[in-house]
């Protein structure tokens, strides 16, 4: 079941949440035939965003979670049932986030001793059960960084060494375009049945490039912090795209976005906080962005608050999901919390790092298929 014609390769999504990497893939061409998410809030939030948002790009097809019990309670058999009405196909990719907080200082940075860590544990050991021709796994940096957690994280990698060509590589979400500093680290894992020699050099996988945004945070002059309220001016040859400005929703139109008329309202406090100062975003809490820098990584809880740059107030859910490449037309339901909405916006990929990653994956496979079409044009003549 290669990508003949019109044909999409199909995907396993495990930990989905809002399904942000899933869209990326989509968008890439790939097509999402399962997803699990244990949480029944972060279920509502991806079948009402993902359906809102395939309906604009002219697709029918509703989203829904397929399974939403504990991973630990899912077996191989029920995942194989639940995803393919048929047989397995040939080609089929797993992909993922497990839960990082046990490998974050807000954490408290207990690694894979730590429920949640355990959890990539499982999702490794389900690629091992399920073989699929390849396999994306995304977590913070502290999961390669911290030697312990790296030194035991690649003795699992190394059983999977046998069936697959693996590599591993930190990213972050400015340099594709997201007006976001978000590293993460993503791993890529190819079925050495689909090994390429185009794509892989040495064993390493040939990440993804945007030449216009690659190192844009010292290739650009960036503005430092100003006084809150002050007028100010965009600095010349700054792509508004990499600035908060470009993910702001103007007052008149908050009733007209959706989303954009979400934010916490201060309690108390509220005009003490005008004392923060635009881009005054290195706190432990209440961080005031700047309207022509990036946001800091996107994690809203644990007291951590983006405060608007101009505004005195929070920003908005649709300001977040901008802040996090998502598109307009994804859309959030009323009834689940905000608490829920951030929180599932702070676990995301940034769309346009996923899809640009997916489509790398995409190109190795349609290199790969060349490849063995070409061998057997070879043999047969």
């Amino acid at each position: 079941m290669l990508n003949n014609g019109n044909q999409k390769i199909p995907i396993l999504s495990f930990y989905t949440g809002g399904g942000f990497m899933d869209m990326g893939f989509e968008e890439a061409g790939f097509e999402v035939v399962w997803s699990n998410e244990h949480d029944d809030d972060f279920a509502k939030i991806h079948a009402n965003g993902i359906t809102s948002w395939r309906k604009s790009r002219g697709e029918n097809r509703r989203a829904e979670i397929f399974n939403k019990n504990s991973i630990v309670e899912v077996s191989d058999k029920q995942i194989i049932k639940e995803a393919f009405a048929n047989d397995i196909p040939k080609i089929f990719g797993i992909i993922g986030g497990p839960p990082c907080q046990d490998f974050t200082i807000n954490g408290g940075v207990k690694g894979f001793e730590g429920e949640r860590g355990k959890l990539t544990i499982i999702f490794l050991d389900k690629i091992k059960s399920l073989k699929p021709s390849f396999f994306v796994m995304e977590n913070v940096p502290g999961l390669i960084r911290k030697e312990s957690n790296r030194n035991f994280l690649e003795s699992l990698l190394d059983s999977l060494k046998v069936d697959y060509e693996i590599d591993y590589q930190i990213l972050n979400s400015i340099n594709f375009g997201v007006p976001q500093s978000r590293e993460r680290v993503f791993f890529i894992g190819i079925n050495k049945k689909l090994k390429c020699s185009v794509d892989f050099s040495q064993g390493k996988f040939q990440w993804p490039r945007n030449e216009k945004y690659e190192s844009a945070l010292s290739k650009f002059s960036w503005p430092s912090v100003n006084k809150f309220g002050s007028g100010i001016r965009k600095p010349r040859n700054l792509p508004i795209e990499l600035c908060v400005a470009s993910c702001l929703v103007k007052q008149v139109d908050r009733k007209k976005i959706p989303n954009a008329n979400e934010f916490f309202r201060f309690v108390k406090n509220g005009k003490r906080l005008e004392k923060i100062k635009e881009g005054e975003t290195n706190r432990p809490s209440f961080r005031r962005l700047h309207r022509y820098r990036y946001s800091p990584t996107t994690c809203y809880g644990n007291n951590e608050v983006h405060l608007h740059p101009y505004e005195n107030r929070r920003i908005s859910v649709r300001e977040a999901l901008r802040i996090q490449g998502v598109s307009d037309n994804y859309i959030m339901p009323e009834e689940v919390t905000l608490s829920k909405k951030f929180k599932v916006i702070s676990n995301g990929v940034p769309v346009p790092m996923a899809r640009e990653l997916a489509q790398k994956v995409k190109e190795f496979i349609n290199l790969s298929k060349s490849k063995k079409n070409t061998d057997i044009e070879s043999k047969t003549i």
